[in-house]
């Protein structure tokens, strides 16, 4: 009997127990019957991992400090483990991933984001030293990519590496949640926002809701520093105690976040964020949570996000600088029980027939089972 394929998945910037890189490509591929280790940072909150080996690399205060010694760090510990398979998740990796690239092993890039724009549109980097950062990386990315598959996590990635394979980041199907009935509940004024808080996010936009609609609270699950959390509230004012925080300056785990989508019957989910080329053209993975979830989804009107909301029925998309716009559609939400049900519903049949990860799952096998042949 062969041994099981040795898998290393590699990040030093992402969470240990991330969702895309834990939960579901790491989770999938040990449940399919290859021997998983995760090198990532150590978590300060325990989970089960399973069939999967964790090995943990020291936490640094810098970015600088983690971009040198963790990558160092991630190297030696990749390179002793001699892997069929490296997948690897973050830029700051590539030149470790060249390295441990050899004739008998596959070496995999899992692109989450189109991350030119996503360094244009850092707020800690000043734009003339962005611009510096975005061709250096656009040129370390040409250079050292053309010995590893790519892995895209997006459609439109596509355009960018069209040599791409398409793994996408849909939700993994939650029994509890997805079978979570809402037919006969009041519905609640409340709104709910998971994921990362920041600014363009539309950390600043979402503030505003409880005074554009003062009978709205807006629940926030997800890391958020304690710094644009205040600026929420200065931005809510009068009504900031209508802005609830579970995340400030820490990680959410995806477990929790799905127990908040039980916790209320929630009037819907959210996404106003402000227009950036890197989210424009996104499905972000939050739409496909609160669809698999049952609720419908308030959103900003970009092109891709407005196709998307007709295409499945299962939204509204706001300009989301226009005040009255926004209190409309609340005023629509709050009014119109059934119809917010028969979006939530729609949402939830296009994840359970398609949108979800067990798609993705056989995808992601088939391709490491080719790979490897």
């Amino acid at each position: 009997m062969s041994m099981p394929k040795r898998v290393v998945h590699l990040t030093t910037v992402h969470h240990p127990y991330d969702p895309r890189i834990f939960h579901k490509e790491c989770k999938s591929l040990a449940k399919a019957g290859f021997d998983v280790t995760l090198i990532a940072q150590e978590a300060e909150e325990a989970s089960s991992t399973g069939d999967i080996n964790h090995i943990k690399l020291k936490k640094y205060g810098s970015r600088l400090k983690r971009m040198i010694l963790g990558t160092i760090d991630a190297y030696r510990k990749a390179k002793k483990l001699n892997a069929d398979v490296y997948h690897f998740h973050d830029p700051e990796l590539l030149p470790v991933a060249w390295l441990l690239k050899k004739k008998n092993n596959v070496v995999i890039y899992d692109i989450h984001e189109d991350y030119i724009t996503s360094i244009l549109q850092k707020d800690y980097i000043n734009k003339p030293v962005k611009k510096i950062i975005a061709k250096t990386y656009k040129f370390m990315e040409a250079f050292f990519s053309r010995k590893f598959e790519l892995c895209l996590a997006e459609k439109y990635y596509k355009d960018i590496y069209p040599r791409g394979r398409c793994i996408l980041n849909y939700p993994t199907i939650n029994e509890n949640v997805i079978h979570h009935q809402r037919v006969n509940d009041i519905l609640e004024s409340e709104l709910l926002y998971t994921g990362n808080v920041t600014h363009v996010r539309g950390a600043l936009i979402h503030a505003k809701i409880p005074s554009i609609d003062e009978s709205i609270k807006v629940h926030f699950v997800g890391k958020c520093s304690s710094s644009v959390a205040n600026e929420m509230y200065q931005v809510a004012k009068d009504t900031k105690d209508n802005l609830v925080f579970e995340g400030i300056d820490k990680f959410v785990q995806k477990e929790r976040i799905e127990a908040c989508y039980l916790s209320k019957n929630w009037l819907a989910g959210i996404a106003l964020f402000p227009p950036t080329e890197h989210y424009m053209k996104k499905e972000l993975t939050k739409f496909f949570e609160y669809m698999g979830a049952g609720l419908p989804i308030l959103c900003s009107n970009f092109p891709v996000w407005k196709d998307f909301m007709e295409t499945y029925q299962c939204g509204i998309a706001v300009d989301p600088f226009n005040d009255d716009e926004i209190k409309q559609a609340i005023h629509y939400l709050k009014s119109h029980p059934e119809e917010v049900r028969t979006m939530g519903e729609n949402g939830k049949k296009a994840v359970l027939e398609s949108l979800n990860w067990n798609v993705e799952e056989q995808k992601l096998i088939g391709w490491y089972k080719e790979l490897l042949h």
